[in-house]
């Protein structure tokens, strides 16, 4: 049996970044950059405007002001996307507008709001200098410059930064499958009767949302029976994709049935139990093909725990996210919770700013502690009592705090 942080840094150092593949930027958003981006264009693409007013020499106009305005002639006009026809001479101005591109031989903008018009022509009342009031060409970006490094993820700006720029298509990494695989003769199908001693296979359900949450996509596979013959053909199936999530039948029963499929599978096994609680028996190979093989406890608290503590991270990193663990969070516990003598526990909780409040049970098999759960309390094996707590944030925020099960070299 192995902690926590030693398992977690074996996931990782085989979940290795997807193949890039290449997506409309529409559909881009939440993946990471397989490779960097360089600037095709320069920003902006030509000196522009930054207000409203009149482009003008600014040699003209250096002595400008309220008690001294200086009269221009106005000969022409630039507005976005229509640039004047004509340039600028000597003791002239055209009316420009923002984002417009500054004509030929004017060097400044003087704002409207410092300028009054008079028929054709147009009183300036305030001097300005070069460069006043105007955009020049490349200021923000050269053409050939970094734009967005290969890891990054695309949020919104980044999609707006990249359409700025023309990228029509993305190279990201591909999206993880994840093959789900129920095991249990007790397990129905949603919708199907359930007899005495069955109950409904909710872990498939539960598993394909958090999959997809992680930016995977899942795949339900049918239902494994207590049987090798079933379990064999599920589980080489399931090895096809890029990572099998298995739930169930990973203990030591007489049905528990999936370590011996795993092996006829050709999957390499890395560890077998886990120093936590819940979720001790975790088992975690390689497919002969390089697909990742995580089976996960069948009881449901503990199969989306152990989901959130393993899995998820391992479907993070082949997305190509190089932050791939919840943000850590340090709370104070509402109420004070023992920590067990030998295996740490994930225990959950609501927040109320900084204050968790505890889950009203600790029992892993109640399904009704994951309701409105926004973080998983860490409570180190030998700890003790304990008023206040490292905690993983499964809300889904981010940050730059490390989360307290990552490896130690993260």
């Amino acid at each position: 049996m192995i902690g926590p942080h030693e398992a977690t840094a074996a996931i990782l150092a085989r979940a290795r970044a997807l193949p890039a593949e290449r997506v409309p930027l529409a559909g881009a958003r939440g993946r990471f950059l397989a490779s960097a981006l360089s600037a095709r264009a320069d920003d902006p693409p030509f000196d522009a405007s930054a207000m409203d007013g009149y482009a003008v020499r600014a040699a003209d106009v250096a002595g400008a002001s309220a008690a001294q305005p200086v009269r221009l002639a106005v000969v022409g006009e630039s507005r976005a996307g229509r640039g004047a026809a004509r340039g600028v001479g000597p003791g002239e101005a055209i009316r420009i507008f923002t984002g417009a591109a500054l004509p030929d031989g004017a060097d400044a903008v003087v704002m409207q709001e410092d300028t009054r018009r008079e028929g054709a022509d147009v009183e300036i009342l305030l001097a300005a200098h070069p460069g006043k009031h105007a955009r020049r060409r490349g200021e923000v970006l050269r053409a050939g410059a970094p734009l967005l490094d290969a890891g990054v993820a695309i949020g919104v700006p980044e999609l707006a930064v990249a359409a700025s720029q023309g990228y029509a298509m993305l190279p990201v990494h591909r999206r993880p499958r994840v093959a789900i695989l129920s095991t249990g003769d007790e397990l129905r199908e949603l919708g199907a009767p359930v007899e005495d001693g069955a109950i409904v296979d909710s872990n498939a359900y539960a598993l394909a949302a958090a999959v997809r949450e992680a930016g995977g996509v899942p795949e339900l596979l049918p239902l494994g029976a207590d049987t090798r013959e079933a379990l064999d053909a599920l589980v080489a199936r399931g090895l096809a994709a890029d990572l099998l999530l298995s739930t169930g039948g990973v203990s030591v029963g007489d049905y528990d049935l999936v370590h011996a499929a795993f092996e006829a599978a050709g999957v390499e096994e890395v560890f077998w139990k886990v120093a936590i609680k819940p979720g001790k028996p975790v088992r975690f190979g390689v497919g002969p093909r390089g697909a990742l093989a995580i089976g996960l406890p069948g009881n449901p608290v503990s199969a989306l725990v152990t989901f959130e503590l393993f899995a998820r991270p391992a479907l993070r990193a082949m997305l190509g996210d190089p932050r791939p663990h919840r943000r850590k969070l340090r709370v104070r516990l509402a109420r004070p919770l023992a920590a067990p003598p030998t295996r740490t526990e994930l225990y959950r909780a609501r927040l109320d700013s900084d204050l968790a409040v505890p889950a009203h049970s600790g029992s892993s098999s109640d399904l009704t502690t994951m309701l409105g759960l926004d973080a998983l309390l860490v409570l180190p094996a030998g700890a003790g009592e304990l008023v206040e707590a490292d905690a993983l944030d499964v809300r889904g925020g981010r940050g730059a705090a490390r989360s307290p099960l990552a490896p130690s070299d993260e």
